[in-house]
């Protein structure tokens, strides 16, 4: 038996989106810069996988740049805007982030300290929010960019970004918010959210790997990673990855918002199951289900639909993972691009974790895959999992 509950780091590709793909492999094989029929299919592809993404986020198709990613997007987004004020001299070097971004904007932020950027990193309460007067607090003259993580990759919480845009369309400073675990789980208007960068990625939403892409708002000036042939409007060359693209749109256009309500579902009843059913744990984040937003009458979550993020306290994070995988389940013990190491997770420190709080996390995601079945198996084998580890453990 086998249970995926990796889905943050990627996800099973869709067999619609496989299928719509496949074409683009062998047969509308076509570079879409030729300037002949069979890149002419290519470029008609592309030209419509750009419209249906742009929709979904209410842009303008010509405000859509393909990438290989989310971690060119938001490299792209930051250097970009960083060189093109050191270019125009403008005087603006200074960035605003967070302590529980994903590491391709951190490592990103100390690339830019190494060039005589500045970078404020704004602290998180317990729950992984912002303060909004932090951030009106850090804005000076200097600031060339405001860059958010939306939904974050192992605590699920989904920043206010209503009121973080209108603070940075206030303060006439430019807001990149990276969507790489929110898009198409939560409702994305860039327009009205006063967004004027938006990284998003495919393989995090039933799509292929190796395709993303980066909103610009038009009029934006930005300097660009890659030197060549002038594709993607002379702002990214590389020749495009037409079957990536499509299928990255195709993964757009499948998703419903059904599924999403779904996942909310099951994740809340996995939650609730684990913190009654197992002595000792703490759900890291917000909690699910709906709250009310002040001066709205919506109802909105404030964790990404899919997240869960346990700490189990005194046993490692990485005993349970490894014998949740021998039952053929699988889980993350923090984000994948950093459960290769032994550190402590900056976002559980960040939001007040002890390191051996911390250490004993695991993060499982769901997908429109998990069915109740799954919930009920993991349930069968993780308290006897707990149970025999804190038995084994030397920390009591």
């Amino acid at each position: 038996m086998k249970i995926y509950l990796d889905n943050a780091a990627t996800t099973k590709v869709d067999e619609k989106v496989l299928k719509e793909m496949i074409p683009y492999f062998n047969v509308n094989y076509g570079n879409a810069s030729s300037m002949h029929l069979s890149g002419n299919t290519a470029k008609n592809a592309l030209d419509k996988a750009r419209k249906i993404i742009a929709k979904s986020i209410n842009a303008k198709t010509s405000e859509i740049y393909f990438t290989s990613g989310g971690t060119e997007s938001a490299n792209w987004a930051l250097k970009g805007l960083f060189w093109q004020n050191q270019k125009l001299k403008t005087g603006k070097n200074h960035l605003i982030t967070t302590k529980i971004e994903h590491n391709c904007i951190l490592k990103t932020g100390e690339r830019l300290e190494s060039q005589k950027g500045k970078v404020t990193y704004l602290d998180v309460d317990k729950k992984g929010f912002i303060n909004l007067e932090d951030l009106k607090k850090a804005i000076t003259p200097q600031t060339f960019l405001v860059s958010i993580i939306h939904g974050n990759n192992e605590i699920g919480t989904i920043q206010h970004i209503d009121e973080i845009g209108k603070i940075c369309k206030e303060k006439k400073v430019l807001l990149h918010l990276d969507a790489c675990q929110s898009y198409t789980k939560v409702p994305i208007n860039v327009k009205k959210q006063n967004i004027d960068l938006l990284t998003i990625n495919s393989h995090k939403i039933h799509g292929p790997k190796g395709v993303g892409a980066l909103y610009i708002k038009e009029n934006i000036k930005i300097t660009y990673l890659l030197h060549g042939g002038g594709h993607e409007k002379g702002y990214r060359s590389g020749t495009e990855n037409i079957p990536g693209i499509v299928g990255f749109a195709k993964a757009v256009e499948v998703s419903k918002s059904k599924e999403i309500k779904k996942m909310q579902e099951l994740r809340d009843k996995l939650i609730n199951r684990i913190l009654k059913e197992i002595p000792n744990t703490i759900l890291n984040g917000p909690t699910g289900g709906p709250t009310s937003k002040k001066g709205s009458s919506q109802w909105e979550d404030q964790r990404l639909a899919n997240n869960i993020n346990i700490s189990f306290n005194n046993i490692e994070g990485e005993s349970i993972g490894g014998y949740l995988e021998n039952q053929g389940i699988f889980v993350s013990t923090g984000s994948a691009c950093m459960s290769n190491t032994l550190k402590s997770s900056h976002v559980l420190k960040a939001i007040g974790l002890q390191p051996l709080q911390a250490n004993s996390s695991i993060r499982m995601s769901l997908s429109k895959y998990t069915t109740e079945k799954d919930i009920d198996y993991v349930m069968k084998k993780l308290p006897n999992i707990v149970k025999k580890l804190r038995i084994l453990s030397p920390i009591k």
